[in-house]
């Protein structure tokens, strides 16, 4: 609009010069002749040159700029105040929110002074935050959802296949801790996906009603043997477990991408994409998360890091050609004797030399009448179940494919807290009957707040 009423005016100008010069004819030699028309050409001829050397816009603001000084209603026409504005912009808003016409002064003024945030010539209107309206709220979710579908059916994978995840528990007081994360990661993985869940000492209703929860599709089996107290046996035994899942896979033929979850583990999201591109057998590095509850050693660790800081990370290590070199392991030379044995030990707990869930393997290397499955795959009848990692699957470890940027991502964390073995807790978390009062209600501090 203000630009249209300048160059109305710009154009009202050069009509009273050319018709203040005198009457004009057909013939093009009285124009030329004309001082104020050859001044307007020269200048019309200026302001196009300046145009194309700065751009249109730039070489109008001038033009606008210059006979601005003749004219004061010219140039404060067209612009107003920021106060101006935003009572404009909020009549408008309120106006096209209210259709009713007997409009109040109050309810105007109200508006006003929640708008106060003006970018530029143009008003920002200020919500409240949360959206007041939850249907509106839904109606936003709703539309990052469909976004982001479509983003993955753009960009993602195209034929993403069913992701099989391995998981050896048992009942104990950190169950319920431990497996509720894993399964809430598994529950917003975009993809197909089979949960087995291997339990030790056979099948409880404690872990089948916790898994229940998540929707999923759940194999729950249990394991007639009970998880033993030292972390040695554990190790031992959970690798039984795993391959008692495996050969479920296999009698099953299910068909996708196995990966090894832990209930102590924590996955990022990008882990469960990275995986889709393994052909056979890959791997992926995993940050290790390790806790001491000696303060002096801390201490002592504490300088050391200063000094040498390091990651601990378990993963395949690749050379300057991005093929596979060799393994980052934990060195667990710093803790030696000083490790815990029992799970209820106070000390720190270190990881196998290859932890299981860094690895992830295709389906197909378990079938037995798979023809294109490779020969350097184990037949995992033939195991017994002290294999420390699943490299003892395969002949070749150099068959290893290198996962997330080649070993330079960390895409899961491993990590063991758990609580005394003789410790006791409620079934399902569940406090019944309620615990005993141990501090008056009327004695804390937002008591006082409230009265």
């Amino acid at each position: 609009m203000k630009l249209s009423g300048l160059h109305q005016s710009y154009i009202n100008r050069r009509t009273n010069s050319f018709r203040s010069s005198g009457p004009l004819d057909s013939s093009s030699d009285s124009a030329i002749k004309s001082p104020a028309a050859i001044f307007w050409l020269v200048f019309h001829g200026l302001c196009c040159l300046i145009s194309l050397l700065l751009g249109y816009r730039f070489s109008r603001l001038v033009f606008f700029f210059l006979f601005s000084t003749s004219s004061t209603n010219f140039y404060t026409s067209p612009f107003r105040s920021t106060a101006e504005l935003v009572k404009t912009l909020d009549v408008h808003s309120v106006l096209s929110n209210n259709p009713v016409a007997n409009l109040d002064l109050p309810l105007l003024n109200k508006t006003v002074t929640n708008s106060r945030v003006v970018v530029g010539r143009h008003g920002i209107r200020i919500r409240p935050w949360p959206h007041p309206d939850p249907v509106e709220v839904m109606k936003a979710h709703r539309i990052i959802e469909i976004v982001q579908k479509e983003q993955r059916s753009q960009f993602g994978v195209k034929n993403p296949r069913t992701v099989i995840v391995v998981t050896p528990t048992y009942v104990r007081t950190f169950q319920a801790l431990h497996l509720t994360g894993v399964m809430h990661s598994l529950m917003l993985v975009p993809y197909d996906l089979v949960w087995i869940v291997v339990e030790a000492g056979g099948v409880s209703n404690e872990t089948a009603s916790l898994i229940a929860k998540s929707g999923l599709k759940t194999i729950h089996v249990g394991f007639n043997q009970r998880m033993p107290n030292s972390w040695e046996e554990r190790h031992k035994l959970e690798s039984k477990m795993r391959l008692r899942a495996l050969r479920i896979i296999r009698e099953k033929k299910l068909d996708g991408i196995v990966m090894f979850a832990d209930d102590s583990n924590m996955h990022s999201m990008e882990l469960f994409d990275e995986i889709q591109n393994v052909k056979w057998f890959g791997a992926v590095s995993v940050g290790i998360l390790t806790h001491s509850v000696n303060t002096d050693e801390m201490a002592d660790r504490k300088k050391d890091e200063e000094e040498n800081p390091r990651m601990p990370v378990q993963g395949p290590a690749c050379n300057a050609s991005d093929m596979l070199a060799g393994w980052h392991t934990f060195n667990t030379l710093p803790f030696a004797g000083k490790s815990a044995v029992y799970i209820d030990d106070r000390a720190i707990v270190l990881p196998r030399k290859l932890e299981w869930s860094g690895f992830v393997l295709n389906t197909r290397l378990l079938w037995k009448d798979s023809s294109d499955k490779p020969k350097w795959i184990k037949d995992i009848d033939m195991l017994n179940g002290d294999i420390e990692s699943p490299l003892g699957l395969v002949n070749d470890p150099s068959v290893v494919e290198p996962l997330g940027n080649c070993g330079r991502q960390v895409l899961l964390w491993w990590l063991r807290v758990e609580a005394r073995a003789d410790s006791k807790f409620p079934p399902r978390w569940i406090i019944d009957p309620p615990l005993e009062i141990t501090v008056p209600s009327k004695r804390t501090p937002w008591a006082f707040k409230i009265q």
